[in-house]
């Protein structure tokens, strides 16, 4: 559907990232070589904005009340959520996801209905909205004024404005420091059978839960991924341009960042700065959202994905 551009008014609070040069990449060599995290290598940018927090399930309500926007998850009439969490009649599950058992194909299962048709918002509208697809995103940031942000962006985001080389917003080692408080929202225990929920979740926290990085964004690792704009190229870093990259000029799959409360060390260690994932612009599960950077009047307002074949 067509939703007017900068119709809307988006409520989350931005901070102000200075124009200048960051290292991009994994200085660790820890990531999948399918990911793509390296070469490291240093990226200028110029200044922007960047929502402090994920958009939430209130602000997705403000805009679909405004619009009556319909997301893709709600157009299938089914999306991922995992299996602990669902919340669903059997004959709702359509099954599982091939090689990820945890995974469930579920009717009914969309933003409004995070772990299934039988849940509901109630108590977590200060979470991170979920089940919205990279065109769902794109659609609120039209309405919003807003965009999704390059991937370089995010990354710098997530570094707040921390030294070369570092792995996690705060530095390079994941310990619960002196008070015993984890910092970011990440599967403790074994996956995906238990989990101890050291951090205090079991599945999203409140989007402004946990301390900020210096630059004052909250939960730029773990909770949920988060989309953004490039498409996804795993050799993209090999020859990336140096000055304000924007991505591959096609592709399949857009790049998702962040990592996710379902994230271990064992299964998935991409809530490191660095870490890169994809999926398909129109997929949706129970553990993916997005944040918004303020969009510039050079930069045009557009829902459609040209993906190639």
């Amino acid at each position: 559907m067509t939703v007017a551009a900068g119709s809307g008014r988006h409520s989350i609070a931005q901070a102000r990232i200075d124009d200048g040069a960051f290292w991009m990449g994994d200085a660790f060599d820890e990531g999948a070589h399918e990911d793509g995290e390296t070469p490291e290598h240093a990226v200028y940018l110029d200044a922007f904005a960047i929502d402090i927090t994920t958009v939430t399930n209130r602000d997705y309500a403000a805009f679909v009340a405004a619009t009556g926007y319909v997301t893709d998850a709600e157009h299938h009439g089914a999306s991922a959520v995992f299996d602990a969490h669902l919340k669903a009649e059997p004959s709702d599950v359509e099954g599982a996801f091939p090689g990820t058992s945890w995974w469930l194909s579920v009717r009914g299962a969309d933003w409004r209905h995070p772990a299934g048709p039988l849940s509901s918002l109630e108590g977590i509208e200060s979470h991170p909205v979920v089940h919205v697809s990279w065109n769902d995103a794109m659609a609120y940031c039209c309405w919003a004024h807003r965009q999704l942000p390059t991937e370089a962006q995010w990354e710098r985001a997530c570094r707040g404005g921390g030294g070369r080389g570092m792995r996690y917003p705060w530095g390079d080692t994941l310990d619960t420091g002196q008070n015993g408080a984890w910092p970011c929202n990440i599967w403790q225990g074994q996956f995906p059978h238990f989990n101890r929920c050291e951090d205090g979740w079991d599945a999203t926290a409140p989007a402004n839960h946990f301390a900020p990085n210096d630059y004052g964004l909250h939960q730029m690792i773990g909770n949920v991924w988060e989309w953004c704009a490039d498409w996804f190229d795993a050799r993209f870093y090999d020859a990336s341009p140096l000055s304000n990259p924007r991505g591959p000029e096609q592709g399949t799959r857009r790049t998702m960042r962040g990592g996710s409360f379902l994230c271990h060390d064992s299964y998935c260690n991409r809530y490191r700065n660095s870490a890169r994932s994809s999926n398909t612009p129109e997929s949706s599960a129970s553990n993916i959202g997005f944040r918004t950077v303020f969009r510039d009047g050079r930069v045009g307002c557009s829902t459609q994905s040209t993906e190639t074949t």
